[in-house]
């Protein structure tokens, strides 16, 4: 079955979305349509922990297809995110035809045979029937370099491997790329992506989500954690819980059979939601009755 017919309308998507537990609203759901359907990457922005790295997965199996995921990082380079030669097997090739008297040409030593494909490549390279999504994690923390080196590849879905030629993609990968905003990424590279930017949820969404997420939670429970995130981000933190954050609260809540978010359970768990000490302590200063809902 084509993507066409898998996803014929933004409704179909949003729907297999829903059914492997992705509450998209609708601006997430065309804009992954139009990605997946134009076909065009598609860059999502937004603060850490709003679930841009779900989306892709989600979106992969929608598509009843692998997902192959490049974690980008400071340093990253084309040959960590491309490919590398398996040098053991190739030193072990020299030895056996020397052993043999037989001589080998550069061109026995870098045969396909000896290419190790890493994710940018097992993507061009994947057989089908229907395209991989290509996540391209938290791409803000690679350098401009590399931002340029995925040029070709959103261009052209192929990459140039210097001892064997060009590689083109018979079935070229859905790109989701995404980014936390640590730095500005380079003007081609967004002219080259449809764009979404991915907001806190509102509280009735968070809910649903969080509902959906640990199906064991009430109602309650996930309200009171829903408008406990979102009283904290109003606080002067480093790192403003995202609903990723609000999950784990809420795991971490279930766990331990609460029922109720009150002061002495937000105590006991605000290691869940916030991840530095100075934002503990700002938390503490602003008092766990408060958190939970209290004066």
């Amino acid at each position: 079955m084509s993507i066409a017919e898998i996803v014929p309308t933004v409704d179909t998507l949003r729907a297999k979305l829903d059914a492997g537990d992705y509450l998209a609203d609708q601006g997430m759901a065309t804009a992954l349509f139009c990605s997946v359907r134009l076909p065009q990457p598609l860059l999502l922005e937004g603060e850490a922990g709003v679930g841009k790295t779900e989306a892709a997965k989600a979106l992969a199996a929608a598509l009843d297809t692998p997902l192959i995921r490049l974690q980008c990082y400071e340093g990253i380079d084309a040959a960590e995110a491309l490919y590398e030669w398996n040098y053991p097997r190739q030193l072990l090739a020299i030895r056996v035809a020397e052993a043999a008297k037989h001589e080998l040409s550069e061109a026995d030593l870098f045969g396909p045979e000896y290419l190790m494909p890493r994710p940018l490549l097992r993507a061009i390279q994947h057989p089908g029937p229907r395209p991989a999504v290509l996540l391209i994690d938290e791409v803000d923390r690679a350098d401009d370099e590399f931002e340029a080196f995925l040029f070709e590849l959103l261009a052209e879905s192929s990459v140039t491997i210097p001892e064997l030629g060009t590689v083109r993609a018979v079935h070229p990968p859905i790109v989701v790329l995404t980014s936390n905003r640590t730095r500005d990424l380079h003007d081609a590279l967004k002219r080259r992506c449809l764009y979404h930017w991915i907001d806190y949820p509102d509280l009735d969404r968070a809910v649903a989500i969080i509902r959906r997420r640990v199906p064991a939670s009430t109602a309650s429970l996930a309200a009171q954690v829903a408008a406990g995130v979102q009283r904290l981000r109003t606080l002067d933190v480093q790192k403003q819980p995202g609903i990723a954050e609000a999950i784990n609260w809420t795991l971490a809540l279930d766990l331990l059979g609460v029922s109720t978010l009150n002061e002495d359970a937000a105590a006991m768990t605000l290691g869940s939601v916030l991840k530095y000490r100075e934002d503990i302590e700002t938390a503490e200063e602003r008092g766990f009755a408060w958190i939970a809902g209290g004066s």
